[in-house]
């Protein structure tokens, strides 16, 4: 019976393309057939609001594909993009019943999702999902103290070699792509959708786009992607230690 469990989770979450890095990344096969049969996905297009802040969540989820914003909104109704939310990320607090941010579908996102109550009481019995989520939060603290950094001291080129050397790392991260040679980014996100997480115009990311082309740094691969020719290259363009460091 431990055998036939085994492969039956096997099948469902263990090939998953998000599952190694989501919160589920270290639970038993008794675990993940707990959070299989609880899960449910939803799927969303380009533009589609997730859920508003202080809207009732009743479940949380994570990003099995796409790229989603978290965005603040003003009393005046400016609003400010403040994250990026990819592959594996975990959307929602379970200890809170509302919303703690606006979530908006920047490309097609599939999120796994799991009712929110269900899945507290799941984690109260697992404290490798609470370790996991732990190691989780961390690392999105330390992003949160990168983007700020990367708003209040870097040029615009700085900027946008930022970005993509971010899609970049999170999609090496997926065993999706190696490491040698020129590397293939999916530019999922829009030109204005760029701008507003680095707070750059479209016209700037435009430009600073075609001045790290033209010295070599990228090059255009379709419509949706760029091939890095030098990941260190791109370190340097983005004032970052580079990845042989």
């Amino acid at each position: 019976m431990g055998q036939a469990l085994s492969e039956a989770v096997d099948s469902q979450c263990a090939h998953c393309p998000a599952h190694h890095l989501a919160f589920c990344a270290k639970c038993t096969p008794i675990e993940l057939a707990d959070f299989e049969n609880l899960k449910y996905y939803r799927r969303f297009e380009p533009g589609e609001v997730i859920f508003w802040l202080g809207e009732p969540m009743g479940f949380v989820a994570t990003i099995v594909s796409g790229i989603a914003t978290v965005n603040q909104t003003l009393p005046d109704g400016r609003r400010q993009m403040v994250g990026l939310m990819m592959p594996s990320d975990f959307i929602g607090d379970p200890r809170r019943d509302k919303a703690p941010y606006d979530a908006i579908s920047a490309t097609e996102t599939t999120l796994c999702c799991i009712p929110r109550r269900a899945f507290q009481e799941a984690m109260e019995k697992s404290p490798r999902v609470i370790g996991q989520l732990f190691e989780m939060k961390r690392n999105e603290l330390d992003a949160m103290q990168e983007w700020m950094l990367l708003l209040g001291r870097k040029t615009a080129r700085e900027k946008v070699a930022s970005l993509l050397l971010l899609l970049v790392r999170r999609q090496l991260c997926t065993g999706s792509r190696e490491r040698r040679g020129p590397i293939s980014v999916a530019i999922e996100l829009s030109r204005e959708e760029m701008g507003d997480y680095l707070g750059l115009t479209t016209e700037t990311i435009c430009r600073q786009l075609s001045s790290l082309r033209q010295d070599g740094v990228i090059a255009s691969n379709g419509v949706r992607n760029l091939s890095i020719n030098s990941i260190d290259r791109l370190c340097a363009e983005a004032c970052e230690a580079p990845e042989s460091a």
